[in-house]
């Protein structure tokens, strides 16, 4: 219990500096959001006013900075230029990019890790090189080339899978964007989990247990796994934030009305409102999944929590 409160006192200050920086970036920026609203269109000064006062632009940046904590703290991420609620706008768009997120962290945790073990235990022989090819090409290549073949042979050539939208649900609607979306991911995990399972294979205790008589699939599986998914976890939990983040591209190419959409959009109205308070709930995302980190880190190797 003291480890989890020193880690969770620990992310306080992280969040505060965190969406300062993102609300300065954002509201700093030179320009009229009032005025972008009304477009060509002649507005009175009263009425410009009376908008820049209830939206605090008048006020220095951290008294504005400091209202919009305020409401974070109560639970509200403020509105929209508009009059709209921000957390009813992202309402139904974060649940769509979640299911997103979570289907594509699973393909790189169950696929990724699999291979991972298969090349660490055949390290040279065909399926380690199979495993390593693979890999290098899937980096290689941009998400939207990967996302736009994959759309074109497995869903409407081969009919394997819907190609856009989320009519079925999920999982079926989210499986292709899913594993396109988590592709460069398990490139990574697979290169993690083999080099780490390669390195603990040759460790001391490895050739102790293996002196001792027990059985190859016990210290694979209890003892050097265990260890070489230290690094794995770490990765696992800072992707799950990148993926919430990074479905842009792949929410773009298969229409899925996700808040990477609603970001996009929202740019391009100047509406700084609903950026700030996307990324603040991605903030809060990475320090959460740090927080699960770092107490599995604690489960693994119990050397940590007693550091």
């Amino acid at each position: 219990m003291r480890y989890a409160v020193q880690r969770l006192i620990q992310a306080i200050p992280v969040f505060v500096i965190t969406t300062f920086l993102i609300y300065t970036m954002v509201f700093a920026l030179p320009g009229d959001p009032i005025l972008a609203l009304a477009g060509d269109k002649p507005v009175p000064e009263q009425v410009l006013n009376v908008m820049r006062e209830h939206y605090h632009l008048n006020d220095p940046l951290l008294v504005q900075y400091g209202y919009y904590m305020l409401g974070v703290f109560q639970g509200n991420l403020g509105e929209t230029f508009t009059g709209q609620s921000v957390s009813e706008l992202l309402g139904d768009r974060w649940a769509v990019t979640a299911q997103l997120a979570v289907t594509a962290w699973i393909f790189e945790l169950v696929v990724g890790v699999g291979l991972g073990v298969v090349a660490g235990l055949r390290r040279g022989g065909i399926a380690d090189t199979a495993v390593l090819a693979g890999t290098t090409f899937v980096i290689a290549v941009p998400v939207f080339v990967v996302g736009y073949t994959a759309q074109i042979l497995l869903g409407l050539n081969l009919g394997l899978f819907p190609t856009a939208g989320t009519d079925e649900g999920w999982p079926v609607s989210y499986l292709l964007p899913g594993m396109v979306l988590g592709s460069f991911g398990l490139a990574y995990v697979a290169r993690l989990t083999r080099t780490s399972l390669v390195e603990n294979l040759r460790a001391d205790y490895v050739r102790t247990a293996t002196a001792k008589g027990l059985r190859r699939r016990r210290i694979v599986g209890l003892h050097a796994l265990r260890n070489s998914l230290i690094p794995v976890v770490t990765y696992l939990g800072i992707d799950f934030g990148n993926l919430m983040a990074g479905a842009v591209v792949t929410e773009g190419i298969f229409n899925l009305p996700g808040i990477g959409q609603q970001v996009f959009q929202s740019i391009q109205l100047q509406e700084g409102p609903v950026v700030v308070g996307v990324v603040t709930l991605l903030v809060m995302i990475f320090i959460v999944a740090n927080l699960v980190v770092d107490l599995l880190y604690g489960v693994l190797d119990p050397r940590i929590r007693r550091a």
